[in-house]
């Protein structure tokens, strides 16, 4: 499925609330002047205010499970506003809130 691809400026959170950004952007292809991201590297996830009584923890990182399948940059897919996310160590999804409009990957 068709979708903007996410770049280093795009608002992305945890279910619960926590700012998730990438630990390693791909640094030699640019969307609206930003790096753009990939599905390799995890997300980093701060501010989760999240405590289970099971003691899972809050969320502290995101591993992308599904990219785009036909655009790739630095040889792996790029990640877009339907790219899914699993957060570790709760197992909750990343919410992709805003990116950038003006290029699309499929």
């Amino acid at each position: 499925m068709a979708g903007f691809i996410l770049h280093l400026g795009a608002t992305v959170m945890c279910m619960h609330g926590g700012q998730a950004q990438p630990v390693a952007p791909n640094p030699r292809v640019l969307v609206s002047g930003q790096p753009v991201t990939t599905q390799a590297p995890p997300y980093v996830i701060a501010g989760c205010p999240f405590v289970p009584p099971g003691g899972n923890g809050p969320c502290v990182t995101a591993q992308w499970v599904v990219a785009a399948a036909r655009v790739l940059a630095g040889g792996q897919p790029v990640l877009t506003q339907t790219s899914m996310a699993v957060c570790v160590p709760t197992g909750t999804p990343l919410n992709i809130i805003v990116t950038q409009t003006r290029v699309t990957a499929t």
